[in-house]
């Protein structure tokens, strides 16, 4: 684990704003509980809308919130006038989705200027609170500045 030092003092605000913003977040139920400089976590109730033929919790959207978790961690140690966008990502599935509900964290295991890696983990919640990893995330983000048509 790196610790990685926020450029922005307002990063929070600015994370949590651009949270806000995705669409896809929201479709899934899900909120972004914790940003830390260089990490971030994503809570997400179980939905059966979003679950494949066997009733787990479907793949895709096991990888589309990681990838946000890892994309918030990377957001908050960027410059306020930066935003982050995947380039690449690899997930292990683990286990099955199967839980109450779930948990997404990302955290910077390379923060640079340009390029930035993080590696993230899903946890399955149990009734009983336990949590069961189910898959893991290394994910390569890109900062991308001077483009007024994306922010952070």
């Amino acid at each position: 684990m790196t610790t990685a030092t926020p450029t922005d003092p307002d990063y929070e605000a600015r994370c949590r704003a651009s949270f806000a913003r995705q669409a896809v977040m929201g479709t899934l139920g899900a909120e972004l509980t914790s940003i830390t400089p260089g990490a971030a976590q994503i809570d997400m109730p179980f939905n059966a809308a979003f679950t494949q033929q066997h009733g787990f919790l479907h793949a895709g959207a096991i990888s589309t919130a990681l990838d946000s978790a890892c994309g918030y961690a990377a957001l908050s140690v960027m410059p306020a006038d930066a935003a982050v966008l995947t380039i690449e990502f690899k997930i292990n599935l683990l286990s099955p989705g199967r839980g109450e509900r779930f948990i997404f964290r990302g955290q910077v295991t390379k923060p640079g200027r340009t390029i930035l890696v993080a590696d993230g983990q899903a946890f399955a919640i149990d009734a009983d609170g336990a949590e069961k990893l189910i898959a893991t995330m290394t994910a390569t983000m890109m900062s991308i500045r001077d483009r007024p048509d994306l922010k952070g």
